[in-house]
């Protein structure tokens, strides 16, 4: 069923908010109908990591060191939009420990920064971007909406 982009976006933020994730939840919900815009699991990576992770987990204390950033497994459903505040200053950081990745994606995308394999175990986030490959996907989805699977949407938007 298509899903407007700000519906998709505000359901997350929505679900995000209710489950315990406020301080991220509009951040992480844009990058939830971003991903699923670009034919992307936004949608299930976020529930999956709604499922599997709980709210005290969800705020680690993030601190480089001298071989990177260790995410400790947690989602970056989670993690993207902090690693993303992170990465601005020092222009590159490596990752380690790396769980949904691809939530990385659409930061370093509006950052126009460039990224490594979001599904490698341990990449860098940073340096720069000459274009933005999503743009026609973007506007497209903006246009016409998001297909999303009848299920994940009930279950998304409750």
């Amino acid at each position: 069923m298509p899903i407007g982009f700000d519906d998709l976006s505000a359901a997350a933020a929505r679900r995000l908010r209710e489950s315990g994730s406020p301080d991220i939840a509009e951040e992480s919900g844009w990058a939830c109908a971003w991903l699923a815009a670009c034919a992307y699991p936004g949608v299930e990576l976020l529930l999956e990591a709604l499922d599997a992770t709980p709210p005290e987990a969800r705020h680690p204390v993030l601190e480089a060191d001298v071989l990177g950033l260790d995410l400790g497994n947690i989602s970056c459903v989670f993690l993207g939009p902090p690693v993303a505040r992170m990465v601005e200053p020092q222009g590159r950081l490596f990752l380690r420990n790396v769980h949904h990745g691809l939530y990385l994606l659409p930061f370093s995308v509006k950052a126009n920064i460039g990224i490594g394999c979001p599904v490698d175990p341990a990449f860098a986030l940073g340096g720069e971007r000459t274009k933005n490959p999503y743009e026609e996907k973007l506007a497209l989805a903006r246009q016409a909406g998001i297909v999303v699977a009848e299920p994940l949407w009930q279950r998304l938007a409750g």
